[in-house]
């Protein structure tokens, strides 16, 4: 930033009201890196053109890259925040914190308003008399938890329908090695049943206990009825369940029920952790962890207000409580406090835990914060090894961060596609991935193909935000020195300067060299640029490949000659043998479509017309 642009910045800043509202930082092509808001603008935009020389490197990056900046007057703060929050999801700024969508949240459905009550993941609640549990912070986390009850309880989790598939079908393995307790073949009575269903609704409510005392007075009914079977079914239930609660960290009274959250940031990264506590128990927790380049921070942890603001909009629970482990400034706790109720419809409490068994929860969240902190540096300074060593390599003049690596994958002349795929700072970056159908026809020229998609991705370089605004430090391409030759020839011809590689394979399928125009560049000898090339070389391949054969499955559906009446399954198998591809298919006259044995002058004529009309 120049003298001349903090000095207008500065003057411009110093002639905003002390009002509530929000600004909107710009960089010197219009888009939007950072979006805050503020119970008086004059004073909050004035203190980032003023920084003191120990304000934060993350802080002091951000005001750089700022070359203009917007604001809307709001009547109050709490209005700020709303906007502020609606303003960060409309341009996802990089310097703001950016939460995964409420659909990724996922939670237990236990349909105990059914006969049969069954258990199962999804990713939205709604009022249809089942019960939820969670939201729980992935996928991974629900099916553990459904595998540990499926295990204890001996539950059911086929896709048969009860009490529909009753003694329609033979029972499965499961029974038989006593994983299930079949209601299928009707081994279990329907209130046998929802009492186990309501024992996995007690553990899924932490209530271990009940769910035991519940098998217990089952069990010894059994026994007295001697049906000693299902008395040892409930009796190896309470000792997994009594295993289960052993692992479980219980940390408070079976009536605690509240959201801890710490953070834990220096120059290099900022971890925020959430645990949530139910029913005394931490039923799970999530960490967010932001790189030097991802997140402000200031001094009063205000960008915290951004963070819990959007973490309980996403998130379909919220608990009456919610204890935080970093100092917070009243009035902003209050704000978030009223802001967090108006949109839970309930009393909601948020506080700082000064002393007592709350302040002590606070400091083991704080410190698992420091710990996943420090891990994500660890991990950076690896990944920054491997990058440092990549770039000498390959001599250039500074160190990578961005690498997009290119793939075309094609059926014959048919479904040619081609995949992007990023990293940054070392790591697969799944959401600056893209997929290019190729349109012109090229035929199976690779060349030609791989021309089209760099020429298109860099025909992007102006757009607000997304994959294409990024100009990357390196690009690999899945091919040898002449894919380079022409992906560069195409570059310079367009006055853009970017450094270009192939990867080769050797004949065991691994990455080779690295090569340029003229010469080879052997990485085996390196190992950690050798596995890192490699699976850069991989995941490219695999991405190009799927996206092909989804072409391919979308096209075979669309032109599925079973379609046409009158052409059934043997003719369609019978066509396609003898023409091998739908493209020799439509290049076909009705003649030489009538010359395949079974298929008449009428039946040409309809597949003719068919695949000329779609």
């Amino acid at each position: 930033m120049t003298n001349e642009r903090l000095e207008y910045l500065r003057k411009k800043a110093a002639s905003l009201p002390k009002t509530p509202g929000i600004y909107i930082m710009k960089d010197k092509n219009g888009r939007v890196i950072y979006v805050g808001k503020s119970r008086s603008l004059k004073d909050r935009v004035s203190q980032y053109f003023h920084l003191s020389s120990d304000a934060n490197i993350k802080t002091v990056k951000m005001v750089s890259q700022v070359e203009d900046f917007d604001t809307v007057f709001c009547d109050t703060e709490i209005e700020a925040l709303a906007l502020e929050n609606v303003k960060i999801k409309q341009y996802t700024p990089k310097y703001n914190i950016l939460l995964k969508d409420s659909k990724s949240y996922p939670y237990i459905k236990l349909t105990m308003n059914e006969e049969y009550p069954r258990m199962s993941m999804t990713r939205k609640r709604q009022l249809d008399g089942a019960k939820y549990f969670g939201p729980y912070s992935g996928a991974g986390v629900v099916y553990g938890v459904l595998g540990v009850l499926e295990r204890t309880l001996s539950i059911p989790m086929c896709k048969r329908v009860f009490p529909r598939d009753i003694g329609k079908e033979r029972p499965c393995i499961y029974k038989q090695i006593g994983r299930c307790v079949a209601p299928c073949d009707n081994s279990i009575s329907q209130q046998s049943y929802y009492k186990i269903m309501q024992c996995a609704a007690d553990v899924l409510r932490g209530n271990i206990k009940e769910a035991v005392n519940a098998l217990t007075e089952q069990m010894y009914k059994y026994a007295e009825n001697e049906c000693f079977e299902d008395a040892a079914r409930c009796r190896d239930g309470i000792e997994a369940l009594k295993r289960l609660r052993d692992k479980q960290k219980v940390v408070g009274s079976p009536d605690d029920e509240y959201d801890i959250i710490a953070v834990y940031s220096d120059n290099l990264s900022t971890c925020i952790s959430v645990f949530y506590i139910r029913s005394g128990i931490i039923s799970d927790s999530d960490n967010f962890i932001f790189g030097a380049s991802e997140l402000t921070v200031d001094k009063g942890y205000e960008y915290m207000s951004s963070f819990i603001t959007e973490l309980y909009t996403k998130r379909e629970y919220v608990p009456s409580e919610i204890l935080l482990a970093f100092d917070f400034d009243v009035g902003e706790m209050e704000l978030v406090q009223e802001y967090i109720r108006s949109i839970s419809k309930r009393a909601v409490r948020l506080r700082v835990p000064q002393k007592g068994d709350t302040k002590k929860l606070c400091d083991m969240v704080s410190h698992n914060a420091e710990e996943q902190a420090k891990q994500y540096k660890n991990k950076m300074e690896q990944d920054n090894r491997v990058l440092l060593k990549l770039s000498e390599m390959l001599g250039l003049s500074k160190t990578v961060e961005r690498i997009e690596a290119y793939d075309i994958s094609n059926l014959g002349n048919e479904h040619i596609t081609a995949g992007m795929i990023v990293s940054e700072n070392g790591k697969l970056k799944k959401s600056d991935y893209r997929v290019f159908k190729i349109k012109n026809q090229f035929g199976a020229d690779d060349y030609a193909a791989m021309t089209e998609v760099i020429l298109r991705r860099f025909s992007h370089l102006d757009d607000e935000r997304g994959s294409f605004s990024n100009m990357p430090d390196l690009i690999l391409l899945d091919g040898g020195a002449t894919h380079v030759s022409v992906v560069k020839k195409a570059l310079k011809e367009n006055g853009i300067d970017v450094p270009v590689f192939g990867m080769v394979k050797d004949e065991h399928h691994k990455t080779r060299t690295v090569v340029t125009e003229d010469k080879e560049i052997s990485i085996a000898k390196e190992q950690s640029v050798f596995v890192f090339v490699y699976k850069l070389q991989e995941e490219v391949h695999r991405f190009s490949v799927s996206k092909m054969d989804t072409a391919k499955r979308k096209t075979l559906k669309r032109y599925s000659l079973e379609n046409i009446d009158g052409i059934g399954n043997s003719k369609a198998k019978s066509v396609m043998a003898h023409f091998k591809t739908l493209t020799a298919l439509r290049e076909a006259s009705i003649d030489e479509i009538a010359a395949v044995k079974g298929i008449g002058k009428k039946d040409a004529e309809k597949i003719y017309d068919y695949l000329k009309s779609n």
